[in-house]
């Protein structure tokens, strides 16, 4: 048998297990798939639960797509989740090795090309925003996308964290239940896209991730997001957009 069918071998049973249970212990709501391009994209998602993986990996297999993670690198040392990873091709990361980084960068080049997709949590861990709004995003996804091409889709979703609350150690099985996803349209870059890729146009591009992902948690919440944005560094919120785009125009929030 050769590697990639063994590889989708392996898919096969691991999403029909994660399926099964996923649908046995949550009841979920799906809108917006259309907006999911055809071939290879970069989807990034909001981070409130550590089953969140599972949530969205769930409904963008059920799309058809097969998913690919950029995790932290301890994920693939653990006795029975890492052999795991390894074999379906999730993206190790290893924070402050640069020639890892780029490593995963390459990896996750060719999973696009291939027409694959990467799902990645720009704020690279669980929001520490104390109403779990999405807080200060990291620049990884933008340099992906301004560099590959590729389009940048959010994601977002809500309830999760009340079966699985943030650093909980078991789930709230009782009363079952629901979390909401939402698939929105592909965060525009066209402007950007045309400049060299400099600290500001990364900047840019990250604070429209940031704003794509707050407005869709607000949608999913029916709330107004506060006017400010959570930065994990200042352990405090900031003012949301301190940058203007080309043109003099002031980012949207």
């Amino acid at each position: 048998m050769t590697e990639p069918l063994r590889r989708s071998l392996r898919w096969h049973v691991a999403a029909g297990i994660v399926r099964s249970a996923m649908n046995l212990v949550l009841g979920k709501q799906w809108r917006g798939a259309e907006n999911l391009p055809a071939g290879g994209f970069i989807a990034v998602t909001n981070h409130i639960s550590e089953l969140d993986p599972l949530a969205v990996g769930h409904a963008v297999y059920s799309a058809g797509y097969t998913p690919h993670f950029l995790a932290k690198d301890s994920l693939f040392r653990a006795p029975v989740i890492g052999p795991v990873a390894k074999g379906l091709k999730q993206i190790p990361v290893a924070r402050g090795d640069r020639t890892a980084a780029n490593k995963s960068l390459e990896v996750a080049r060719e999973v696009l090309a291939g027409g694959g997709v990467i799902i990645i949590y720009p704020e690279s861990t669980l929001t520490r925003d104390p109403e779990l709004w999405p807080m200060r995003c990291k620049t990884g996804a933008a340099r992906l996308a301004l560099t590959t091409g590729a389009p940048l889709v959010p994601i977002t979703h809500w309830g999760v964290q009340h079966f699985l609350p943030p650093y909980a150690k078991a789930p709230r099985l009782f009363p079952r239940k629901k979390y909401q996803l939402a698939v929105g349209e592909a965060i525009d870059l066209e402007d950007l896209r045309q400049k060299p890729l400099s600290r500001t146009v990364l900047a840019l591009a990250t604070q429209r991730v940031e704003d794509a992902l707050t407005a869709g948690v607000a949608h999913l919440r029916g709330e107004q997001p506060p006017e400010d944005i959570w930065d994990r560094a200042l352990n405090q919120r900031v003012p949301r957009n301190q940058l203007k785009a080309p043109g003099g125009k002031e980012t949207s929030g």
